[in-house]
């Protein structure tokens, strides 16, 4: 029986240690950390390229990998499936026509591995 404890413990002192060097400083960043990391565990296992992390009344905030070669991806192919065309970057945001409509979508850096963006919901309707 202590054996089984000490192996249940020893997992979850690993998994502990695995989150906290994986995302470091970034866990508590944007406050409570659990919808981040579930949404980053959701889209592990998927292959959607992004995930749901919350709604508001205002916007939708996903996340996705970041990768060097292609760093805001998939928040310009999300929105260019919606039928936005990108025009341009300004720092942290990513400028999208449509219809003689412009529209900003904010993007930062979770940590190392992850970005998270946000869409205003408006467009959706």
């Amino acid at each position: 029986m202590k054996k089984l404890v000490r192996a249940v413990l020893l997992i979850f002192f690993l998994f502990f240690g695995f989150i906290t060097l994986r995302f470091g400083s970034a866990l508590t960043q944007e406050g409570n950390p659990a919808p981040y990391l579930a949404a980053i565990g959701q889209h592990q296992l998927s292959n959607n390229g992004y995930e749901e992390v919350l709604r508001t009344s205002t916007r939708i905030r996903y996340i996705s990998k970041f990768e060097d070669k292609y760093p805001l991806g998939m928040a310009r192919e999300y929105m260019e499936t919606l039928g936005w065309e990108f025009k341009e970057q300004i720092g942290s945001g990513l400028m999208f026509e449509k219809g003689g409509e412009t529209i900003t979508i904010e993007t930062r850096q979770y940590s190392k591995h992850y970005y998270i963006w946000d869409i205003p919901k408006e467009i959706l309707n």
